[in-house]
């Protein structure tokens, strides 16, 4: 109904009535001043039933916050509440996020699902080059940050990481979208995945269903950008044994060498 509902919090008497005469109306005024949002109130009942130096207690408070946060519809709002949560409760901001956009995101494709006649089923053509486990885990770690929706985070990945260094073709399709769509100011994530086609809203649902351990936003970063790295470091190597195998020129074997042996370095300082 748009009411701004506070909850005001008495100890010391049963009723507000009672509560003013007992300590009179400055005191009264000062409850007021610190009632709380329903919000809080909700998270604060949610803690009195969990402990939360247990794992399995921790992990459904994070659920049930998730799903308070996810219910409201001004993002500013929400955010300061994750912001709020994040440092009251020690919980990852980007694990909250993560979780919140995980129902938000299922529940707008619900909603969408009724509204809409049955998709037309489309083929995908079979991947012809046989891809590791490892790259399509970086590829969809990758896609999972920016599914958070933080033009920051967007701006270090666009820098580092290019569109054509993403190998499974579902992958860079999506994330050559998300990209031009953060190019244009639009960081409304669910309406981007809206306007994905079906088999690529079915991707992001699958990589949206994974937990891809991510307690530090930026080390997560660095650890993909060093991966991506090593990756074009150890190609490039086996380019240069390839080609010293049938090189003849005394030269170009030295310049080939030399590269050669500054890889090694740089792959030996990579951890």
């Amino acid at each position: 109904m748009g009411c701004d509902i506070r909850i005001l919090q008495i100890e010391g008497a049963k009723d507000p009535d009672e509560y003013i005469i007992k300590y009179g109306n400055a005191r009264f005024n000062v409850l007021i001043e610190k009632a709380i949002s329903i919000i809080e109130f909700k998270v604060k009942l949610l803690k009195k039933n969990l402990n939360l130096d247990n794992i399995n207690d921790k992990i459904k408070f994070l659920n049930e916050i998730a799903k308070l946060i996810a219910k409201i519809d001004n993002t500013m709002e929400r955010e300061v509440y994750i912001e709020k949560i994040s440092k009251e409760y020690d919980i990852s901001k980007e694990a909250i996020y993560a979780e919140v956009n995980k129902i938000i995101y299922a529940n707008s494709r619900s909603e969408n699902n009724l509204e809409k006649s049955k998709p037309v089923i489309k083929h995908i053509q079979e991947q012809q080059v046989k891809i590791s486990e490892s790259t399509i885990k970086r590829e969809n770690t990758i896609i999972s940050l920016l599914l958070m929706g933080d033009f920051s985070i967007y701006q270090i990945l666009k820098q580092n990481i290019k569109i054509e260094d993403f190998q499974y073709e579902m992958n860079k399709e999506i994330v050559k979208k998300i990209y031009e769509e953060f190019e244009k100011g639009n960081d409304n994530i669910n309406a981007i995945i809206d306007n994905l086609e079906q088999e690529e809203q079915n991707q992001i649902t699958k990589i949206m269903a994974e937990d891809y351990g991510i307690a530090d936003v930026e080390k997560a970063i660095d650890d993909i950008m060093q991966s991506y790295e090593k990756e074009k470091l150890n190609n490039r190597k086996y380019e240069i044994l390839e080609k010293l195998e049938i090189e003849t020129d005394n030269e170009q074997r030295k310049t080939l060498e030399k590269e050669l042996s500054e890889i090694i370095i740089k792959l030996a300082k990579i951890k």
